[in-house]
C-alpha cells in the first residue's frame, strides 16, 4: 500500500481506555494516548498553520492589488501562494486536530480532505515545474520571452495545472471518493490506502517526471547564469556573444530567488514521497510518515519567507498593506518595483 496521507487512530492496544464515540461501543476507534510534550507539539503546529495563512494572504493580495505585479512570473507565484494558503487555512489545521483527537467530521468530510489535501500537493508541483520553465525561457531564450510568456497562456497554464490536479487525483483517489470508510476498522478514523500499482504510477507522474524536468531546465539556467556573470566580471565580450541579447540582471536575481524556491521545495517534498520510492510500508501514525507529511506542508511557509528575503517589491507591498495604504485611492497603480 503507498501514500498514506493522514494521521488517524488505529485500532491498537492504547493506554487510555476512554473511546471516541463511547455511545458505539466496540465499533468506536479509542482514543490516542496524550503526553506531556503533545501540547508543545500542537502549539508549534498551531502557529505554523497561523503564519502559513498569513504569510501567503499576504502574498495574494500584493500580486492581485498591484497593477506592476501582474506579470507572467507573479502569477505563477500567485498560483503557488494560493496553494500554500489552503494548504495553511484548510488541511494543516484538521492534521492538527487529528494528531490528538479523533476523526468526528463524517465520511464525506473524510473523502473530501484526502482529495483536498492531494490536489493542492499536485498543484504545487505543477506549478514548481511551470516556474522552472518560466526561467528557462527567460535566461536561455530572453530576446523572445515577451512573445513566448503572456500573461494570457501563463493563465491558460495555471488553470490546466489545477484542472489536471483535480481531474488525476479524482482517477487516483476513485474508490476512496465513493466509500470513504472503505479502509477504517471503526468510528473515529479516517484512512487512505492506494494500491500498490497506483502508488507506482503516481511517483512516476507526482514524483520522478516533475524532479527530472525540474532538475534538467534549471541546470541549463545555471549554466547560462554562470556564463552571463563570468563575461560581466572579464569584461571580454565576443563577436558571438555579442550578436546575442544579454539576459538582464533583474533576470538573473529572479531566477536565483526562484531557484531557492525549487531547491527547497525539493528538500521538503523527497522525503514525503520517500517511503513509496523505498517501498515501504507505513501506517499515518508513524514518525517517518508524519515527519515527512509535515516537512512537506512546512514548505508552503518557507516559500513567502524567501519572497521577503530576495524580493524588495514584496517588502514594499508589505509595508504598504501593514500601514493601509493599499485602502487609498489609485494605490494599485503604486510603484511598487
Amino acid at each position: 500500500m503507498w501514500k498514506l496521507q493522514l494521521l488517524s487512530p488505529m485500532m491498537e492496544t492504547l493506554n487510555s481506555e476512554e473511546l471516541c464515540f463511547p455511545q458505539l461501543l466496540n465499533a468506536s476507534c479509542r482514543k490516542p494516548p496524550q503526553h506531556h510534550e503533545n501540547v508543545f507539539i500542537f502549539m508549534v503546529l498551531c502557529l505554523l498553520s497561523v503564519l502559513t495563512v498569513t504569510l501567503n494572504l499576504l502574498v495574494i493580495i500584493s500580486v492581485s492589488h498591484f497593477r506592476q505585479l501582474h506579470t507572467p512570473t507573479n502569477l505563477l507565484l500567485l498560483s503557488l501562494a494560493v496553494s500554500d494558503f489552503l494548504i495553511g487555512f484548510y488541511v494543516m489545521p484538521i492534521c492538527i486536530l487529528l494528531t490528538e483527537d479523533c476523526w468526528v467530521l463524517g465520511t464525506f468530510m473524510c473523502g473530501m480532505f484526502n482529495f483536498a489535501a492531494f490536489i493542492l500537493t499536485s498543484v504545487s508541483v505543477g506549478t514548481m515545474v511551470l516556474i522552472s520553465a518560466d526561467r528557462y525561457v527567460a535566461i536561455c531564450d530572453p530576446l523572445r520571452y515577451p512573445t513566448k510568456v503572456t500573461l494570457r497562456r501563463v493563465q491558460v497554464c495555471v488553470c490546466l495545472s489545477w484542472a489536471a490536479s483535480i481531474l488525476y487525483n479524482g482517477v487516483i483517489l476513485r474508490d476512496s471518493l465513493r466509500d470513504p470508510d472503505k479502509y477504517n476498522h471503526c468510528f473515529g478514523e479516517c484512512l487512505l490506502l492506494v494500491d500498490s500499482l497506483t502508488g507506482a504510477v503516481d511517483v512516476v507522474i507526482t514524483f520522478f517526471c516533475p524532479i527530472t524536468i525540474i532538475v534538467i531546465l534549471y541546470m541549463r539556467v545555471f549554466m547560462v547564469a554562470v556564463s552571463q556573470a563570468r563575461a560581466m566580471r572579464s569584461h571580454i565580450v565576443s563577436l558571438q556573444s555579442s550578436a546575442q541579447p544579454r539576459v538582464k540582471k533583474s533576470e538573473l536575481k529572479a531566477a536565483t530567488a526562484l531557484g531557492v524556491v525549487v531547491f527547497m521545495f525539493l528538500v521538503c517534498f523527497c522525503p514525503y514521497f520517500y517511503p513509496n520510492i523505498a517501498g515501504l510500508t507505513y501506517k499515518s501514525s508513524d514518525f517517518a510518515a508524519v515527519f515527512g507529511m509535515w516537512l512537506f506542508y512546512s514548505n508552503s511557509c518557507i516559500n513567502p519567507l524567501i519572497y521577503a528575503f530576495f524580493y524588495p517589491w514584496f517588502r514594499k507591498s508589505l509595508k504598504s498593506i501593514v500601514t493601509l495604504q493599499i485602502l487609498q485611492p489609485d494605490s494599485c497603480d503604486a510603484n511598487i518595483l
